[in-house]
């Protein structure tokens, strides 16, 4: 049986329960989230510590060629969201990565996407809300695992009261990080043209090119900064996550996904030519904020401190995101047959309790880091997201190519929101998250997270064959959500 397209119920007793107030084809969420929530979510997701400090490793490393780096990545994360995108309008569900790949690529594809996906956010909580808990040392002398603590109890207890409360949280931490780069950009601008500040004297858009070159570090610099750029794009595809609890979805998440061009372009490429601009490129140093050494060179005192404020806001913007993926995650590999069933309970507002409980529970691990390894916590739990994080673009990918070809042939019903160029621009995609991977492979930093995938691959393998050989049916159907669960 297939899976019936937006707006159609599935016939049978599961449509029958699922249509209760609030469900969707048997997922028993409730619609909470509006336009002005996911689209804040859909920019937000964009804008992350991995521009605000991350940015500034790649700049010492590829200097203004980092720009273009940005803009041909911006360009593929668009090509991805729009597969997302008539993936969505094929079929929105909370578990939308997972349930694409059981459905096209196969049950094995499913339970090994859904599951990384969750370890992925379950591994960027704990490097989040730690780096949360370092920004607070900026400001107060407290032990960073008190603050870790503090943040995860706080987040935890958001995404349990209701799904409208997690997104007009989230809504609001987007808000000052867009308020900050718009902010940003505006001061470049009047310093560019009317010469204010301590930068006024030396500020050129010559800086682009006139410091040995656009390729300061040749081609191969900039290749090397690929992994830091998709680094930065990651949980972009949040708003896919988000389809079984919008509100309007075929309104609101083709809206939110055609924002991702000008999001890019304003927040990423805008940012950055202005800021080059300001401040030369080969005065940025790794470790630090670009926007940090940009104020510095204007001579505002303040500015270390209104940056300090908005990566502490972007850490546990993330980190909120974490909370609200892992619970829906497991929720639906639960309801699929492949997690354990206690997953699927709801509390009375639609929220998935055990899950997002037992995903805080771990993310709590960050807490206990904190404590052991204060200094060296951050690089204990990163150098997996990464390479987890692009898992869900290829199948998003993947998924798209193989359901346009069925839907050409007339197998399935057709999106509403076709991606344009597709299939090419899909295969396209995958050959640049392809490079991007080999050049993981190539830098030392990053190659960490390569020893890190066969790893987690051996376990998948194996944990599937185990619960395969329990469940056989589980493996072996076509992917339908079944009633709604038991609510608390």
């Amino acid at each position: 049986m297939t899976s019936a397209r937006v707006g159609k119920q599935q016939d049978g007793p599961a449509a029958d329960a699922a249509g209760a107030p609030g469900a969707h084809q048997g997922e028993g969420y409730q619609r909470g989230l509006g336009a002005r929530q996911i689209q804040m979510i859909a920019i937000g997701g964009a804008i992350g510590t991995g521009l605000f400090l991350g940015a500034g490793k790649a700049i010492a490393k590829a200097g203004p060629s980092l720009i273009l780096a940005y803009a041909i990545a911006g360009l593929v994360i668009f090509f991805i969201m729009r597969a997302l995108g008539e993936l969505l309008m094929y079929r929105p569900v909370s578990g939308s990565f997972s349930e694409y790949a059981r459905e096209f690529v196969g049950p094995f594809a499913g339970y090994v996407t859904g599951w990384t996906y969750w370890l992925f956010w379950v591994v960027t909580g704990i490097t989040e809300v730690t780096a949360a808990a370092e920004y607070m040392t900026y400001w107060f002398d407290i032990p960073q695992w008190v603050s870790a603590l503090v943040f995860t109890l706080i987040l935890y207890g958001v995404n349990l009261i209701s799904v409208k409360v997690f997104g007009e949280l989230e809504f609001w931490f987007s808000m000052v990080k867009v308020t900050a780069i718009i902010g940003m950009i505006l001061i470049c601008a009047g310093i560019l043209t009317l010469g204010f500040s301590d930068a006024g004297d030396t500020a050129s858009v010559s800086h682009l090119w006139s410091d040995g070159g656009f390729f300061p570090e040749g081609v191969g610099g900039t290749l090397m900064t690929l992994q830091i750029v998709m680094f930065a794009f990651l949980a972009v595809e949040l708003v896919g996550v988000t389809a079984g609890e919008s509100k309007d979805p075929e309104k609101t998440l083709p809206k939110a996904i055609n924002t991702v061009p000008w999001r890019i372009a304003v927040f990423y490429v805008g940012a950055l030519i202005m800021i080059l601009s300001v401040v030369p490129w080969t005065q940025f140093q790794p470790g630090v904020s670009p926007f940090v050494a940009a104020f510095e060179k204007m001579g505002l005192a303040a500015g270390a401190g209104i940056v300090n404020f908005v990566v502490l806001t972007a850490a546990l913007s993330s980190c909120n995101s974490g909370m609200y993926s892992t619970g829906r995650m497991l929720r639906d590999l639960a309801l699929n047959g492949q997690g354990p069933r206690f997953f699927t309970r709801l509390t009375r507002s639609g929220t998935p309790l055990v899950g997002t409980t037992f995903s805080a529970a771990l993310m709590m691990v960050g807490v206990w880091i904190n404590y052991q390894w204060p200094g060296e916590a951050f690089d204990y739990v990163v150098s997996f997201a990464t390479i987890s994080g692009m898992w869900a673009w290829i199948m998003i990918l993947v998924c798209q190519i193989r359901y346009r070809a069925k839907a050409d042939r007339g197998e399935l019903p057709g999106s509403s929101f076709r991606a344009p160029g597709a299939p090419w621009t899909s295969f396209f995609s995958l050959a640049f998250i392809g490079m991007v991977i080999v050049m993981m492979g190539v830098d030392k930093d990053a190659r960490v997270s390569l020893y890190c995938a066969p790893v987690w691959a051996l376990i998948m393998f194996v944990s599937y064959q185990v619960l395969k050989s329990r469940n056989p049916d589980a493996f072996d159907r076509t992917p339908v959500q079944g009633a709604a669960a038991p609510r608390d």
